[in-house]
């Protein structure tokens, strides 16, 4: 039985008085790769975003229910919101490298959060662009602007940048829909070897992809839960006929 991380209870969340996500219940497994997959406009977004409280950045953003992170509700009064988005690191669809040289990208994080020795940070430098599969490409060009990287080069950059504060989860908002197919691989690659250290949630609209990752499945359908477990058993035998229409492409 695998240890849940992220516990979602009857989670409601509306957009300016449109109802967006509708009474999601779901427990999300600790170092396993959760896909959320579903049609265009189903809420998978914004369900990963209502993980580390990112939805709180819109406009008319009303929230009702649970997240639990390690048994903590993140919409409690006093959670303190910047430390939970340390704990639960994002990487957006497209790469968004900060402007600064690559080496300042990774330590940036580090560096808000106290850290100040520079062999220390160089350290951090280096083990995350290890852990991204980027430290080969570019550990002799450090001091060069990160916007000098390939685009795919730069996606792994923002996931070293993500895990260079130490995070417990990362949630990646359809993190290779930007790149060509070598570099989506790449990025699968390192997904796969970090879930031996890292909950990892992601959203892909690629359900090849999916099938190639997930451990779990979050199938979403207006707004809806409708079908969850193991990617095996989903995409194998699922039980709805809306997730049997998703998987067969009569829905999209």
């Amino acid at each position: 039985m695998q240890k849940t991380q992220i516990s979602i209870e009857k989670l409601n969340v509306y957009f300016e008085g449109h109802h967006v996500l509708k009474n999601i219940t779901l427990n999300i497994p600790e170092k396993q790769i959760t896909a959320i997959i579903g049609p265009s406009g189903c809420g998978k977004t914004t369900l990963l975003k209502s993980l580390n409280r990112l939805i709180d950045l819109g406009d008319g953003v009303k929230v009702s229910g649970r997240v639990s992170v390690d048994g903590i509700n993140i919409f409690d009064n006093g959670v303190d919101v910047t430390n939970l988005r340390k704990k639960m690191g994002f990487i957006a669809q497209m790469p968004n490298p900060l402007p600064m040289s690559i080496c300042d990208n990774i330590a940036y994080g580090p560096k808000v959060h106290g850290v100040k020795d520079r062999k220390e940070l160089y350290q951090i430098v280096e083990r995350c662009l290890q852990a991204a599969g980027l430290w080969n490409e570019v550990n002799n060009r450090l001091k060069e602007p990160a916007s000098k990287l390939s685009v795919g080069q730069q996606q792994r950059l923002c996931l070293a940048r993500a895990l260079a504060v130490e995070p417990e989860v990362l949630l990646c908002d359809e993190p290779t829909s930007a790149l060509d197919p070598i570099s989506a691989r790449h990025i699968e690659a390192q997904l796969f070897t970090l879930k031996k250290e890292y909950t990892i949630v992601f959203v892909t609209h690629i359900l090849r992809q999916a099938k190639r990752l997930a451990d779990y499945v979050v199938f979403l359908y207006l707004g809806e839960l409708v079908e969850y477990g193991p990617a095996e058993e989903v995409f194998a035998k699922p039980t709805d006929p809306r997730t049997q229409a998703y998987l067969k492409g009569e829905i999209s």
